[in-house]
């Protein structure tokens, strides 16, 4: 029997453009693929609980979840997604719970970039944590990644910090950021959340997971919205190159790496929004 195609529905987003959904500084995304449902990163609040009912998603289906890193914005909805679905297990790298927090002018700045799960709610998930490192195959067609390698040529944009045992401030070197990577006939589906090891970082190691193959759709938040014009020129190029299907910049790529992107790519570079379904390519 045939495979059903990969569909993905952006449950968060930065923005939305659909009547009845939220929209907040955040990503969540429900894929299914390979006979599994799989929810990407859970949004920065419950509105995933929201939108997904809405979208008629149903949580409570869902086989596993993935955790792009630990940022706030992405693992917010961890806690309410887990009173719904009381089964899937939550791959996350075991460098996620990190106290990371963003840097102005030398100062750290008053909220925290990291988790900011309650005590009680870090117990209560407890036994679903799946903790990751290297690559873990959910199937010979899913691949989560664990910790993204820096590709060559890659500039960092922005730094966080993190208080270690003896209470000195050190930079963490985001060693918690995975991607998750779908294998179809028609090529790889890559998903990276905030992309803070470089987005042709994330793209070389979804690539390595499946030697070989071929990327037919990079779905990235970009981290490019403070990158120089120099920087932003090389990875639209990259992307350009690599002659992907489809490029999806969202969440925190910023507006001039879009605009750049959609002037280079075209029509293969699609924004996308909370609330929008695509289906294959």
């Amino acid at each position: 029997m045939d495979r059903k195609a990969i569909s993905y529905k952006f449950l968060v987003e930065n923005k939305t453009e659909h009547t009845g959904l939220l929209a907040e500084h955040g990503l969540s995304i429900y894929i299914e693929a390979d006979g599994k449902k799989i929810l990407f990163d859970a949004g920065a609040t419950d509105i995933v609980i929201h939108n997904a009912e809405v979208m008629g998603v149903d949580l409570k289906a869902v086989d596993l979840a993935a955790v792009s890193h630990g940022h706030y914005d992405h693992t917010g909805g961890f806690p309410a997604f887990c009173k719904i679905n009381e089964k899937a297990p939550i791959y996350i790298h075991k460098d996620a719970f990190r106290d990371s927090y963003g840097f102005r002018e030398g100062k750290p700045e008053d909220e925290k970039s990291g988790i900011i799960w309650t005590d009680e709610e870090r117990a209560a998930l407890a036994d679903r944590l799946n903790f990751t490192e290297g690559p873990v195959y959910i199937t010979e067609n899913i691949c989560i990644t664990g910790t993204v390698p820096y590709a060559e040529g890659t500039n960092i944009t922005e730094n966080f910090y993190y208080k270690d045992n003896d209470g000195e401030w050190q930079k963490d070197d985001m060693s918690h950021e995975q991607v998750l990577v779908i294998r179809e006939p028609d090529g790889l589906y890559i998903f990276s959340g905030c992309s803070h090891r470089g987005v042709i970082s994330a793209l070389e190691a979804g690539k390595a997971m499946f030697p070989g193959e071929r990327v037919a759709v990079l779905v990235a938040g970009m981290h490019l919205y403070s990158a120089s014009e120099e920087d932003r020129k090389y990875v639209v190029d990259q992307m350009a190159a690599e002659g992907l299907d489809k490029v999806m910049p969202v969440h925190c790529t910023g507006i001039k790496a879009i605009c750049d992107l959609k002037t280079k790519l075209g029509d293969a570079c699609v924004v996308a929004v909370a609330g929008d379904v695509f289906h294959g390519c």
